[in-house]
């Protein structure tokens, strides 16, 4: 037992005993990189503290939903406030309306907005709709796009472009993966043969605009539009998962996500994180003729007791607010900028390849000297040197995502001292890697 880590591996082995892996979401267990994770008591501002009392930058942030770093005074006003009033009623409220217009408003191309408690609901009512709009069953997702834990979008690929794909965890029916059609990402031609193969049988094509979940990969020049005009000319959908994307990318155009930033229009939005301010908040946003085919107006079902609950709506609308107050964005663009190439110049200094890449306020680092399009190449990083680098950062005081998959995340509570501390500490750290 580590004295820095004490009292966190106490608590670990106490939730080993209650809770599977002594955590609620995998991730957290460390188990990509080894090591103790910190259990958290507090956090402020830019930073962290754990219940041993060792303080860090965090560049995780709740995995991306805040924006305005920790406990924001405007957040948390507008949340007391809500949670006074009554946390839940499981009826609509004024505040939900008024939300669903201000989200919308950053969304020109999306008509509609349906709330929900999750990405992962977002992204399950979304493959819903889209089956029920067009009539079809398949779907199509690209390697190393997350889309919450669905069962349909749990699944890696067949040995051919358009057979059964294979469940990549148990539980998963191979019957409910064969509906899903798995493709590399910013692979057009790939996308093009499956359209060739079964254009009459697909739904919808999902995928992250900017992906975050193997760590963050722009997209290709006319990789996006090239999805759009397939799905046009098939009579399919095109869903744009902007869980992570949401209010992070788009810093050109005062828009609200990737769609915006690169001018394109999908049929389908999903978002999440950063609209519910650090509490549990989704949306399924469209067209018209296609989100009028949800229920009460249609007969594609969903529901949801706590959807668009006045805690989480309230603190959604104080951080959107707060983010598009002049100069907020632009800011944490800047540092996010600083941030990366700050790492990608003191690692080449050390003589260690990196590959830095950011959209917005997301980035990520991989430890390559190649340019990282997709899963395979993220996967083709250094892994163990990835490892060495977590935990010497971690013990300095800088706490990234435990693993080299993930996106990292700046807010505008980060000050420039702990963008030069971050850095400062890297150029250390990679002189013993």
């Amino acid at each position: 037992m580590t004295e820095k880590y004490k009292e966190s591996e106490k608590a670990l082995k106490r939730a080993q005993k209650i809770i599977p892996g002594g955590v609620n979401s995998p991730v957290r267990a460390y188990k990509s990189v080894g090591g103790t994770p910190p259990f958290i008591a507090k956090g402020l501002g830019s930073k962290i503290f754990d219940v041993d009392g060792n303080e860090y930058i965090d560049y995780v942030l709740s995995w991306g939903p805040l924006i305005l770093g920790h406990a924001n005074p405007a957040v948390v006003d507008a949340a007391i406030t809500a949670v006074k009033n009554g946390s839940s009623f499981g009826a609509p409220t004024e505040m939900e309306v008024e939300f669903a217009q201000e989200v919308l408003k950053h969304f020109p191309e999306m008509d509609m907005l349906r709330l929900v408690s999750s990405g992962t609901e977002a992204s399950m009512t979304a493959i819903r709709l889209a089956r029920g709009y067009t009539g079809r069953d398949k779907i199509v997702k690209f390697m190393g796009c997350y889309h919450g834990h669905v069962d349909s979008l749990l699944s890696d690929a067949g040995s051919g472009k358009a057979t059964l794909s294979i469940p990549s965890t148990p539980g998963v029916t191979k019957t409910t993966a064969g509906d899903t059609i798995t493709v590399p990402f910013n692979d057009l031609d790939a996308l093009k043969e499956i359209f060739d193969e079964i254009r009459d049988q697909v739904a919808a094509v999902i995928v992250e605009p900017v992906p975050g979940n193997m760590g963050v990969i722009p997209p290709s020049s006319g990789f996006l539009e090239g999805i759009i005009e397939l799905t046009k000319k098939a009579g399919s959908l095109t869903i744009f998962d902007e869980v992570m994307n949401g209010f992070r990318v788009d810093y050109k155009n005062g828009g609200g996500g990737s769609q915006t930033l690169f001018g394109l229009s999908p049929d389908i939005t999903l978002l999440g994180k950063v609209i519910g301010g650090g509490f549990p908040l989704g949306a399924v946003a469209g067209k018209r003729e296609i989100m009028e085919n949800l229920a009460p107006s249609g007969g594609i079902y969903q529901a949801g007791t706590l959807s668009g609950n006045p805690v989480a709506v309230a603190a959604g609308m104080a951080t959107l607010k707060e983010l598009t107050r002049p100069g907020i964005f632009d800011g944490i663009v800047k540092k996010t900028d600083k941030l990366i190439e700050g790492l990608v110049s003191v690692a080449k200094d050390a003589g260690i390849p990196l590959w830095g890449a950011r959209v917005g306020t997301m980035a990520s680092i991989f430890f390559t000297e190649h340019p990282v399009k997709n899963f395979d190449d993220a996967k083709k990083a250094d892994g163990e040197r990835f490892k060495k680098y977590f935990h010497e950062m971690l013990k300095n005081g800088v706490y990234f995502a435990p693993s080299p998959f993930e996106a990292l995340f700046l807010s505008s509570a980060h000050t420039d001292e702990d963008i030069d501390k971050t850095i400062e500490t890297a150029e250390d750290v990679f002189k013993r890697l």
